[in-house]
């Protein structure tokens, strides 16, 4: 059963919270994915044990798609056919990896994770046409079902592993369904940040321990830092977000596998 959690920050300490839960949200946002590279290390320097802190930044993350989605919704055009396809494949995922979390040691996970991430920004920076045009592909038939699998795998990272499994989404849509960076990203913050965060921000709420005197700063960093970054992704288009998943990917990487 959750317990209590921490006791509550100091204001100088719920201030650097926010600060960094706001930059981090802001550069997620934008670039599709990565908020745990700052988030997440920033509760376990504060103090939080890591299941309390990957609980915490996980519940946390929602708030970032709710600040996404309020932005996205204005200018977006999701499909509902494919919203509930990226959803119906990837949800399961996530419950598994958010229950299986706990039995993966952890440098491995971590290593392997970073390795991947930092594999997805060099594979972007040497395609550069990359995620610039919308064109739409695999979304009947076999394509269709070997997309869903891949959208169960990252589902089930998204479950089980914190920093950065959105831009796994985000070019998984790119490459595989033909999407363009605008659209993945919207997708990717409204149907990863918000129902796939919020399915395993409930499982990790329920089976662990959350740190709910942190959740202030975290939220307020959280919406704020989700709007912005989606604001300024739509404002400058596929080729600043292309830029800016490159930028996030390879920095996410880099800092999983040195530690």
């Amino acid at each position: 059963m959750p317990g209590a959690g921490p006791d509550a920050l100091g204001l100088v300490d719920q201030l650097v919270l926010l600060v960094a839960s706001l930059a981090a949200n802001f550069l997620s946002a934008l670039s599709g994915g990565g908020a745990g590279l700052i988030q997440f290390p920033i509760l376990i320097f504060l103090g939080l044990p890591f299941g309390v802190a990957l609980a915490t930044h996980k519940i946390a993350s929602v708030a970032l798609g709710l600040g996404a989605t309020i932005r996205h919704l204005k200018t977006s055009h999701l499909e509902r056919r494919f919203s509930l396809v990226i959803l119906g494949a990837g949800l399961p995922g996530v419950v598994l990896g958010a229950f299986t979390i706990l039995q993966i040691p952890e440098r491995a996970a971590t290593l392997a994770l970073g390795a991947l991430t930092l594999g997805l920004g060099v594979y972007s920076v040497f395609k550069p046409r990359l995620g610039m045009d919308h064109a739409p592909r695999h979304q009947s038939g076999a394509g269709l079902w070997l997309g869903m699998a891949g959208l169960f795998g990252v589902g089930f990272l998204n479950g089980s592993i914190t920093s950065g499994t959105g831009l796994f989404l985000t070019l998984w849509l790119i490459r595989w369904f033909g999407l363009d960076y605008t659209r993945a990203v919207a997708y990717t913050l409204i149907l990863c940040g918000l129902v796939w965060n919020g399915t395993g921000a409930l499982v990790l709420g329920t089976i662990g321990t959350v740190a709910w005197g942190w959740m202030p700063a975290l939220l307020l960093g959280s919406v704020v830092g989700g709007y912005l970054g989606s604001h300024f992704a739509i404002m400058k288009g596929n080729l600043w977000i292309k830029r800016a998943f490159e930028t996030v990917t390879i920095l996410i990487g880099l800092k999983l596998i040195l530690g």
